[in-house]
């Protein structure tokens, strides 16, 4: 190899490499689960690190049927900052993979 050329067989290797680490970070965040809540925990939401809502709680003392409102607004709160922690989850997990691109592999 001469020199100011890449090697492509490294550079397939590191994909790979990337490729493997990226499918187990996203398995993991499919596993991981994260809480939001509203209303001091009076609504909470529980979603995977995948966005995908899989509790919701509320608590019987937040219910008013003459306000049925306001607890659509926790409700739609609680979500929020559950999606909000998965996302940071997310990019905890794969912001040095999805960051780091193919920086380094060409030079």
């Amino acid at each position: 190899m001469q020199p100011g050329q890449f090697d492509m067989q490294a550079l397939l290797q590191q994909a790979q490499n990337m490729q493997q680490q990226m499918a187990t970070a996203q398995e993991e965040l499919a596993n991981t689960e994260v809480t939001g809540n509203a209303a001091n925990g009076l609504v909470t939401a529980t979603v995977t690190g995948g966005g995908e809502l899989v509790n919701l709680a509320i608590d019987p003392k937040i219910v008013d049927p003459e306000d049925v409102e306001t607890l659509q607004d926790l409700v739609v709160a609680a979500i929020k900052d559950a999606n909000q922690k998965a996302q940071q989850l997310v990019e905890q997990k794969l912001g040095p993979l999805a960051q780091g691109g193919l920086g380094g592999l060409l030079g």
